[in-house]
């Protein structure tokens, strides 16, 4: 998984979305309260200070591969506050546990790495026998209006010497595609599903906050000096295509793959 350089502070303030999709997902789990959990791709911690007081009597591991994002989860989230909380700056695709944990946890993360092989081992080896995932990523056809916004800038003459051997930086399967990856390396699948969804940004500030902040593949290629006209031509280009609504809402339909599997 490369490692793209987050602005740790700037993803907080546009993480909405996929805060509101992970508490979605945490009401999904059912928990004594007892168990040991990893949150994989953790980021800024908010995610996973939730779930920590869910197991009370248990305990949660935040893990990133971003160093600024694991220190930033650190500073805000105090031993004192979350005893049973810590983080780690670890790569998904190179997992160091063994039988650790009752449930892996990961939100709007997978769809960053492209080898799935590694990290789907990692997790099985990570788990106690019976212990479970429960994964959301990005999935076939996500973000699929914003790609292609992204898709005719890169050719465009202006821009296009920037993106000379660029290679697509996301992996959104399907559900038979991922379902043989699991089932390959050993999981047992108690559901595998697509869902469409509609990401909400309060007019272009906050839609210009979010592809800054999680485009990196795209704008990392562009001369920070003309990064933010970029960013800006994106924006205006997907609103003049897709308008907002009445309240001056911009959305952008997303598309989730969402599993739970099992260690038996």
């Amino acid at each position: 998984m490369k490692n793209y350089k987050w602005d740790a502070q700037e993803y907080e303030k546009h993480s909405q979305g996929q805060q509101k999709w992970a508490r979605e997902l945490i009401e999904k789990i059912s928990l004594k309260g007892t168990e040991n959990v990893l949150d994989l791709g953790c980021g800024d911690g908010k995610v996973t200070a939730e779930i920590s007081k869910l197991v009370r009597k248990g305990s949660i591991i935040g893990i990133d591969n971003s160093a600024a994002m694991i220190k930033l989860a650190t500073d805000r989230h105090s031993v004192a506050i979350y005893p049973n909380l810590s983080f780690k700056e670890m790569d998904a695709g190179n997992l160091k546990f063994d039988d650790r944990f009752d449930l892996i946890f990961s939100n709007a993360v997978l769809h960053w790495v492209k080898d799935q092989k590694p990290v789907i081992k990692g997790m099985f080896k990570s788990l106690k026998h019976g212990g479970r995932v429960l994964l959301q990523m990005g999935g076939k056809g996500n973000a699929a209006e914003i790609v292609e916004v992204l898709s005719e800038l890169q050719t465009e003459k202006k821009w296009h010497t920037y993106f000379n051997g660029f290679d697509f930086p996301f992996y959104f399967p399907g559900t038979n595609e991922y379902e043989a990856l699991l089932l390959d390396c050993g999981f047992t699948l108690n559901r595998i599903e697509l869902i469409p969804k509609k990401m909400d940004h309060a007019g272009i500030t906050a839609l210009k906050g979010w592809i800054r902040t999680t485009w990196l593949p795209y704008t990392e290629r562009v001369p920070e000096e003309k990064r933010e006209r970029f960013i800006d031509i994106v924006s205006k280009k997907y609103i003049e295509r897709y308008s907002a609504n009445s309240n001056g809402i911009i959305n952008v339909q997303m598309v989730r793959l969402e599993v739970e599997a099992e260690k038996k």
